[in-house]
């Protein structure tokens, strides 16, 4: 029965890739290759996902599209439901993104009820990275009320305890599971908050330390990376999460319940007793090697200038907020919810602004440096998955739910979650990919695809001084206070305004400063 498992995709999974790019369809030499001979690292990450949702854990919901305005829709019901059928490559969130995360060495969290195969897909990741099935059951930490510091990193030796004249005498026998490549904690939010802060310490910086004793949780080769389940991801549990350990977590996926149409596959597993990280075949089990090449090679995707400047905008709507304070660059969300205001207040006494427009109504916070640097490099890692060349747009639309999952907080003040979408209440996915598409419709509306007078300023203005004149210096500051001049005019200003106007500020100011040092020196030089 065990034979079943081990087969394989034989045939290229995309067309076969070459270092500038996939070619346009598959060849003979592509559909013929024999399945002995060396596979290229993105090529095996793909068969091993259809490994997994074909064979391990049976995922048919696939929910990442690529392309959304070709679908075919069919509308269902009379709620408002639909269901697209996508006419390029669509895949299982589930198991993408946990499988992602193992590629480029990030943490993961998946909710969902239990039973739903969260904890068996963490485990098949530590296969995957080389550790046998009960080695990787044995390192699992299962989070519980009880578990303290010590049982989380490991104890002190009794003898040292009572012989030690201080505590750098202290020998800690610590836990075998803090170095291993593939780090599991189940349940993560029963587990107490004093044993939270030394998790997150791990989890935040690579140490851990008890007893003055500190050690180094990175493992010796290869890539970290770190898989969290829960019931939920608010937080909530035995206990709560503390919110810096949530900020930690790159992604959150559901995990999706069991569909019926498969249950001759549970039959067959009852029967056998089988377990599906008992059969991973080894030719998808990555190397340590393979594994630190396959992060390389995913960072050094590119990412092209016209998908960055839509991604600016994009993250750019959140963090202004109207009346969030006096002075101009203190019109945040962070400055109202650090000094104990009520961010919802706030943007509800913003009278007159076109709530469709101003995005950032819809959010009680910003976009952290964290959460976007965990953007990019998921929509890298997507892109090479794929085998494309270079990160599309699509690619970044793809990880937004995931990656802004519990970083970018809905409004529940807002009129959209109110008497509008409340299916978007509870569905934060959804939600999230709605707001990017909503991001990118005004993106073209506004014209800015073909001009963007503000972002063509402040590339002449990145030149820097060296070898201009005094006079064309002046022309370039004057630019400035005419830019901001214009954006003045507008009337009301919106999130997309509030980075523009800060970035020409500091360009003005730069530049201003470097003027006066340099009449300084001339005048130092002629004296």
């Amino acid at each position: 029965m065990s034979d079943r498992w081990q087969k394989t995709s034989a045939s290229p999974t995309v067309p076969h890739v070459q270092h500038g790019g996939p070619r346009d369809g598959l060849t003979a030499a592509d559909l013929f290759r024999s399945p002995d001979e060396t596979v290229e690292l993105d090529e095996k990450l793909r068969r091993t996902y259809f490994w997994l949702v074909n064979k391990a854990v049976i995922s048919p919901f696939y929910d990442v599209e690529f392309d959304a305005a070709k679908a075919n829709r069919f509308p269902l019901g009379d709620a408002g439901a639909e269901i697209t059928l996508p006419t390029q490559p669509a895949y299982s969130s589930n198991v993408l993104l946990p499988l992602l995360t193992f590629a480029v060495g990030g943490k993961c969290l998946m909710i969902g009820g239990p039973g739903r195969g969260k904890t068996t897909l963490a485990v098949l990741m530590g296969v995957l990275s080389g550790a046998t099935p009960e080695d990787v059951r044995r390192h699992l930490q299962q989070g519980q009320p009880q578990l303290t510091v010590s049982d989380l990193v490991g104890l002190p030796l009794p003898r040292d305890l009572v012989a030690a004249g201080s505590l750098a005498e202290i020998t800690i026998a610590w836990k075998s599971w803090l170095t291993q490549k593939v780090k599991i904690v189940d349940e993560y939010n029963r587990i107490p908050t004093k044993t939270q802060s030394a998790l997150l310490t791990m989890v935040a910086e690579g140490y851990v330390e008890s007893h003055d004793q500190l050690r180094r949780t990175a493992p010796d080769e290869g890539v970290e990376s770190w898989f969290f389940t829960a019931n939920d991801d608010s937080g909530g549990g035995t206990f709560q999460v503390i919110q810096a350990l949530k900020d930690r977590l790159d992604v959150t996926v559901q995990a999706f319940g069991f569909n019926g149409r498969f249950f001759d596959e549970l039959v067959t597993r009852v029967e056998a007793g089988e377990r599906p990280e008992e059969h991973v075949p080894s030719s998808l089990v990555f190397s340590s090697d393979e594994q630190s090449t396959m992060l390389a090679a995913i960072r050094a995707v590119p990412l092209p200038a016209d998908v960055r400047r839509k991604l600016e905008y994009f993250t750019g709507q959140f963090e202004f907020v109207q009346h969030g304070g006096r002075r101009f660059e203190y019109r945040t969300k962070d400055v109202v919810a650090t000094a104990g205001g009520d961010v919802s207040a706030v943007i509800d006494a913003n009278s007159g602004a076109d709530l469709v427009v101003d995005l950032g109504a819809q959010t009680l916070n910003g976009l952290s440096v964290r959460a976007l640097q965990t953007l990019i490099l998921y929509a890298k890692a997507s892109a090479w998955f794929r085998g494309a060349s270079s990160v599309g747009l699509d690619d970044v639309r793809a990880m937004v739910p995931f990656v802004l999952r519990g970083k970018l907080l809905p409004n529940p003040q807002h009129p959209r979650f109110e008497a509008g979408d409340k299916e978007l209440a509870h569905d934060p996915a959804s939600w999230l990919v709605d707001l990017f598409d909503t991001a990118m419709k005004q993106f073209v509306a506004l014209s800015l695809e073909a001009s963007d007078p503000v972002g063509d300023l402040l590339a002449e203005l990145g030149g820097g001084l060296d070898g201009l004149d005094r006079l064309t210096v002046s022309q370039r500051l004057t630019r400035i206070e005419s830019e901001v001049g214009r954006i003045s005019k507008v009337g009301k200003i919106y999130g997309r305004d509030y980075d523009d106007l800060v970035a020409l500020k500091y360009r003005a100011r730069s530049r201003a400063g470097r003027v006066r040092r340099r009449r300084t020196r001339s005048a130092v030089r002629a004296g």
